[in-house]
């Protein structure tokens, strides 16, 4: 068994399960492209780190988007939901810095219009005094699914399954913020799953399919936004997000992305994304990284010498232009008291110091029966890993 650091407890963090919060705020008003819907707002002077962006907040809570129920409602997979959230606001920062910009969830589309464009083409009614041009229909294509036969949804299949909206701001002036800047991102189904005849059944989906299908669809949805008065000349980025299928257990990937500049009524090119999730252990990751595999082959090892009943460690390795940026370990255990838990973590926050490199970040959850019981963060850089124990 590989030897412990001299850790005395006092050396772990032990508070209780809240999150901080911070008081000190400034009243702004938010300026719209309607006068008339100017609202108070609220903007933290602190923001938790230099990379995250500060958030436009009402005078009581956070500013819900309006459509926040139609992205869980579309993905089956709740790591697919956040990493689709998260990962716009990361690819947002080229475009948007946080040091200039404030984040708002979207606020311009709201949820029956975007369960409208999640539908299918032609499944809106145009009235007689409407212009068909006029309607905004569903983005998939057109299909009667209550008379199709396999062949029918293999050939029409879903593609798209979620759009989300996110708004970035820009203060004006000392009391005033307004709309600088949009990102849509698109999800798009790996696995477009139906039912025929009582029959489920699925189709696979290949990455450059899914490329094709999502910038066609952004070209659409850039029409429809610039329609609207307030959106016609904010810049907007889009990018298209590869959604896993509901059972995989590390989340899909972002494959491309685009910055339309403001009051521009076309896309004229996109930039790759070239990023994935992989999951440890898994073929993939002995394949493709067996450096990383091995270590976490090592870290499991040491990790069942110290405990041997533990069950079902995974990690996620999240990698950008092939190189590992970020691993999150999970770790599940059934503990039979307080100092368990101490000691074990004491020994795994031991092997995170001493086996893992520095130039990325690990992070390492600790849970019993869905609680959470300690938690190790070690962020790139950094020599030494917060340790954080739940009373």
């Amino acid at each position: 068994m590989r030897k412990m650091h001299a850790l005395l407890l006092s050396s772990l963090l032990v508070v209780s399960a809240c999150t901080p919060v911070f008081d000190n705020r400034e009243e702004v008003i938010q300026e719209t492209k309607d006068e008339k819907n100017n609202q108070s707002a609220i903007i933290p002077n602190y923001n938790m780190s230099e990379q995250d962006y500060r958030m436009i907040l009402t005078e009581s809570s956070p500013k819900v988007s309006s459509a926040r129920a139609v992205t869980t409602n579309q993905m089956g997979n709740r790591m697919d939901i956040d990493e689709f959230e998260s990962g716009l606001r990361r690819h947002s920062k080229e475009y948007f810095d946080p040091e200039n910009y404030f984040f708002q969830p979207g606020q311009y589309l709201d949820g029956d219009t975007l369960l409208t464009w999640l539908g299918r083409d032609g499944n809106v009614p145009v009235e007689e005094d409407q212009d068909p041009e006029e309607v905004e229909d569903g983005l998939n294509p057109e299909l009667n699914e209550d008379e199709a036969t396999e062949e029918d949804f293999r050939q029409s299949p879903r593609y798209i399954s979620n759009i989300i909206e996110q708004n970035y701001l820009v203060r004006k002036a000392e009391n005033k913020v307004e709309l600088s800047g949009i990102t849509i991102g698109i999800s798009l189904r790996t696995v477009y799953n139906f039912t025929v005849e009582g029959q489920s059944l699925s189709e696979d989906h290949s990455t450059e399919e899914l490329l094709k299908k999502g910038k066609e669809y952004a070209g659409e949805i850039l029409e429809r936004i610039r329609k609207r008065e307030e959106l016609n000349d904010v810049p907007v980025v889009f990018a298209l997000y590869e959604e896993e299928e509901a059972s995989s257990k590390v989340p899909g990937k972002f494959l491309s992305k685009t910055y339309v500049k403001g009051s521009d009524m076309t896309i004229n090119g996109w930039d790759n994304i070239k990023e994935k999730h992989v999951l440890f252990p898994s073929n993939e990751a002995e394949e493709d990284h067996f450096d990383d595999s091995q270590i976490f082959t090592d870290f499991r090892k040491e990790v069942s010498d110290y405990f041997p009943n533990f069950v079902g460690m995974i990690a996620n390795g999240f990698y950008v232009n092939n190189e590992l940026r970020e691993v999150s370990i999970e770790i599940p255990i059934q503990f039979q008291s307080e100092s368990e838990v101490v000691g074990f973590t004491q020994y795994v926050y031991s092997l995170v110091n001493e086996m893992f490199a520095d130039h990325y970040h690990v992070q390492v959850n600790i849970h019993s029966m869905d609680e959470p019981e300690s938690l190790i963060v070690k962020k790139a850089g950094e020599q030494e890993p917060f340790v954080h124990v739940y009373e």
